[in-house]
């Protein structure tokens, strides 16, 4: 490195040398007639020495002859050539002046030239010094570089030999993962034929509670007959009835799943009530003798269940599921009938559409039309939002409410919505229809329950109150049997009800409960008996007994 820097600083050396004789050969010429120039004046002060001692000595002849008188002629002819010859001078000395004066004043020009020139060499000597410096740090820096690049070059080749490893621990991790896919595959394998004798079992243990059952309900029918009620009872039984009642208090409160509760819906046929949780499971309660009593478990679910439903004969039971499917079972044996398979997120709401078809309504923000004959997906209608909650009005016809805010109308025969979206000032968390079909309850998720008619497509009354507060985007809301009431459930773990002109009539509290949030509420078919589930895993009975 020390022989490169001297190399470079002597070919540097040479350059300035070149450049200083390359320039100092223009002022060649100057410098000589500047030399000659001094010269003359030399020979010109000389000659005029010569000239002053020659006046001299002309005076002083001059003098002589005035003085003696022999000598005339010799004098007058030295006078003649003396006056020649001063006069000869005299030019020659005028010219010489003059050639003297052009001399002094180009020699000024030449001194003002020679100053610039030693101005332009020093300026010229302070920018070699600073290229000098400049010249030395680039060379540092470019040791400094070299030494980087040799340190990165070994880093290179570090990070290389690195990275081959890191590929061959990548290859062998993926020997291992596909060795864990496989094993995977075949555990799975084992899973579903497991589950496939799981579901052979539960089968025959169905069957054998349906033997049960068929032999208990024959020996009541028996005891039945021997002991027909007389009037008091039928009257008994009629006030369970009661259609206008009004709940007052809890009758029973009982855990219903092992997580939160988040549908609940009355049989139409029996004081059955089915409930799905967060625990995968539908299952069914008798409530019909003023106690619990489990009447069966629906399982199948690979997630959550988010709604369940009847059919209108009570024999079918549907339930949607937060894995993406929407499953059927029969009430009597408790079979899984279908599994209905197509929606790329959960399913929040699914409904019979008449006795062939039935509608489910996804997160995916898509609605499916499902031919029960054919377990298959029928038509796919894009809502262009997530769908919480549907109604059907008919068997061709139905009504979804969506995330966005909006309610939309929906015909199978058409494959756009049949009239305007409804807008809403919030998300809409479920809907109920009444039973002539001539009213819409919306509940929002900014703590209203809107009344729509759908005979005019408008909203014509907004339940609210200060301490009711929507407590989930699920909630469930429902019209009472003669749709003169709605029920409502609370945050804060209570049930509003309303009359359907616009008061509040009662607000139903259990005092022992743990004020976790009601999500669904449902009313007998038949009676003033309501049924609403929370997120502390209970299911509650509200009745007017």
């Amino acid at each position: 490195m020390a022989k490169m820097q001297e190399n470079w600083r002597d070919i540097i050396a040479d350059r300035l040398r070149e450049r200083n004789k390359n320039e100092s050969a223009r002022f060649a010429d100057i410098i000589h007639y500047n030399n000659r120039l001094f010269d003359t004046a030399a020979k010109l002060r000389q000659e005029n020495l010569d000239l002053k001692i020659d006046r001299k000595i002309r005076d002083s002849v001059n003098v002589s002859g005035a003085g003696g008188g022999g000598g005339t002629t010799f004098g007058t002819d030295v006078a003649t050539i003396t006056n020649a010859q001063i006069q000869s001078l005299e030019k020659k000395v005028l010219a010489q002046q003059e050639e003297l004066t052009d001399l002094h004043k180009r020699k000024g020009e030449h001194s003002q030239m020679v100053i610039t020139l030693n101005q332009k060499l020093t300026e010229l000597q302070r920018l070699l010094a600073e290229k000098e410096r400049a010249l030395a740090d680039q060379t540092a820096l470019c040791a400094s570089l070299k030494e980087e690049l040799d340190e990165m070059k070994a880093s290179h080749v570090t990070i290389k030999d690195e990275s081959l490893a890191s590929q061959l621990r990548a290859n062998t991790a993926e020997d291992k993962l596909r060795a864990v896919q496989d094993e995977n595959t075949k555990l799975l394998n084992l899973l579903m034929e497991y589950k496939s004798r799981d579901a052979e079992i539960m089968n025959k243990e169905n069957d054998k509670f349906v033997k049960e059952k068929k032999a208990r309900i024959e020996s009541e029918l028996e005891r039945a007959i021997r002991d027909i009620p007389g009037p008091s009872s039928i009257g008994a039984d009629l006030d369970r009835f009661d259609v206008d009642g009004l709940p007052e208090g809890v009758e029973f409160k009982f855990d219903a799943h092992d997580g939160e509760v988040n549908a609940v819906r009355w049989s139409p046929i029996e004081r059955i009530v089915a409930t799905g949780g967060a625990d995968r499971k539908v299952k069914l309660w008798d409530v019909g003798k003023g106690v619990c009593e489990q009447r069966g478990v629906l399982v199948g679910s690979n997630q959550g269940i988010n709604s369940v439903e009847f059919d209108t004969t009570g024999s079918m039971i549907l339930a949607a599921s937060n894995d993406s499917a929407s499953r059927m079972w029969s009430v009597v044996d408790h079979r899984l009938r279908h599994t209905l398979t197509g929606h790329s997120g959960k399913v929040l709401a699914a409904k019979f559409l008449g006795s062939a078809f039935l509608v489910t309504g996804s997160h995916d923000r898509t609605l499916k039309i499902w031919d029960l004959k054919n377990r298959s997906c029928t038509e796919t209608k894009f809502a262009g939002s997530s769908c919480n909650d549907l109604v059907t009005t008919d068997s061709f016809s139905f009504i979804s409410g969506h995330v966005d805010k909006k309610i939309r109308f929906w015909d199978v025969r058409t494959a756009d919505c049949t009239a305007n979206d409804i807008p809403l000032q919030g998300k809409i968390t479920s809907l109920d229809l009444s039973k002539d079909g001539k009213f819409l309850l919306s509940c929002v998720r900014d703590d209203t329950i809107n009344l729509l008619d759908l005979r005019q497509n408008r909203i014509v009354r907004t339940f609210r109150n200060d301490n009711f507060k929507v407590g989930c985007d699920w909630s469930r809301v429902a019209f009472s049997p003669s749709s003169s009431r709605i029920a409502a459930g609370s945050a804060d773990g209570s049930v509003y009800i309303w009359n359907i002109n616009g008061p509040l009539e009662t607000v139903l509290k259990d005092p022992n409960g743990s004020g976790a949030a009601v999500t669904a509420v449902s009313w007998h078919p038949f009676s003033s008996t309501l049924a609403s589930v929370d997120r502390a895993k209970k299911c509650t009975i509200w009745s007017n007994a």
